[in-house]
Order: structure tokens, then C-alpha cells, then sequence
């Protein structure tokens, strides 16, 4: 368990610190960032759970949480809701990864409206 809090630990500082991007401030990094936190203000609380189904900052529904919640640590996966249940439980820093796995397999279409009010799509 301290193993993987260790991990999740380090993976949190590398992900604040890749979000970074270049020195011009203009990586593909930043841009998708910056989307999930625009999306993340139009949807409400990274500890949302209404009962609509969908869950989190970004509103996820089960099936993306199954699919996109998870980062690779050592040649394996952690999936995140294996280990923390549903999205509204995770760290937001496991929320923004989710959102990223989600955009680069398929786009800002997830988001529809949000995307368009965030002028992403």
C-alpha cells in the first residue's frame, strides 16, 4: 500500500510538472489542460454524484470511467476505479488523466456542450 501511495505520489508531481509544457507556454499538454479545467467549471464539483449517472468535475459516465480511468505504472495499469470506486471518490489529479486518456482516443466529443461553451469544438 505505502508502495502505491509512493507511486501515485510521484505520478501526481509528474503530471503537475508536465502540464507545464515549453517554455512558450503552447504544447499539445497545455491546450488539452486547459480544456478539462474550462469543461471541469461548467460541470460542478470534482466530488460530484447527483444520481444521474455521471460523476466527478468532468461528469463521467461509467462506461468512460472503465475505459479512460487509469494511468500505466511499471508496464501495468491502475485502474482507478478499482481503486477508489466511482469518479467523484478520485483525486483530481486521476479525474484530469481520465479526461486526457478520454481526449486523445476521442477528442472533446464526450463533452458536447461544455466543449462548445469552453470554444473547443
Amino acid at each position: 500500500m505505502k508502495r502505491t501511495a509512493t507511486i501515485l505520489a510521484a505520478f501526481c508531481v509528474a503530471f503537475i510538472l508536465g502540464s507545464t509544457g515549453a517554455a512558450n507556454g503552447k504544447t499539445q499538454s497545455d491546450y488539452v489542460t486547459r480544456g478539462l479545467w474550462c469543461i471541469h467549471s461548467h460541470e460542478g464539483s470534482w466530488r460530484a454524484n447527483t444520481g444521474n449517472g455521471y460523476y466527478g468535475g468532468l461528469q463521467m459516465d461509467r462506461e468512460f470511467q472503465n475505459t479512460f480511468g487509469w494511468v500505466r505504472v511499471h508496464r501495468s495499469r491502475l485502474q482507478f476505479i478499482a481503486q477508489w470506486g466511482y469518479a467523484h471518490n478520485w483525486p483530481i489529479w486521476a479525474q484530469l488523466q481520465a479526461g486526457r486518456n478520454g481526449y486523445r482516443a476521442r477528442g472533446w466529443y464526450p463533452w458536447p456542450n461544455t466543449a462548445r461553451m469552453c470554444g473547443l469544438i
